[in-house]
């Protein structure tokens, strides 16, 4: 099991460092990658000592974690990310993406004929059906609304690519409740 996170400047940080913390903590390895070694997120958080997307070999990986933030536009425009993203979707390996990073799945037609959910002022018609909730996972892709749902976000996709069991004893280790 291993997790591919990209991130580009304008990422947003609670989406990102809820996620990395919780899956690292977790003992799945997880490699943060972008085109540049430092990327800056939305609150001017600097993440340092970034894999360099061209070193990555995607095809090694089970899940891609796209986290939300201005940083969408980017993957929107990126040609890699799509080819990244287009794997992952055709080997039907876990897809979650978070506020703003699912209308790129969006846009690229993924949503269709799904159940998905991002921040909700940008939903737009995807072709699939918008639910307003924190979470949403439609067979092998995972959706969530907002920051607020970040940490409920990593949980999904801990539990989607290492089981029930697993993820409650990573839950029990830090003392969640719910």
């Amino acid at each position: 099991m291993k997790v591919l996170a990209l991130v580009f400047d304008g990422f947003e940080e609670l989406e990102a460092t809820a996620p990395f913390a919780l899956i690292r903590r977790s003992g799945i390895p997880l490699t943060i990658a972008s085109t540049r070694s430092d990327v800056i997120g939305t609150h001017h958080l600097h993440f340092v000592d970034i894999t360099p997307l061209e070193k990555v070999d995607y095809e090694e990986y089970d899940a891609l974690l796209l986290p939300g933030g201005p940083h969408y536009l980017f993957l929107e425009k990126n040609t890699e990310v799509h080819e990244i993203i287009k794997h992952f979707m055709s080997q039907k390996k876990t897809v979650a993406a978070i506020c703003a990073a699912p209308t790129v799945l969006g846009h690229l037609g993924y949503l269709k004929n799904r159940n998905y959910t991002c921040f909700t002022s940008m939903d737009e018609d995807f072709g699939g059906t918008y639910l307003d909730q924190g979470v949403v996972i439609d067979n092998h892709i995972i959706t969530a609304r907002s920051a607020a749902a970040s940490i409920d976000f990593a949980y999904a996709i801990i539990e989607k690519i290492a089981g029930a069991e697993f993820l409650k004893s990573v839950q029990k280790r830090i003392y969640y409740e719910k």
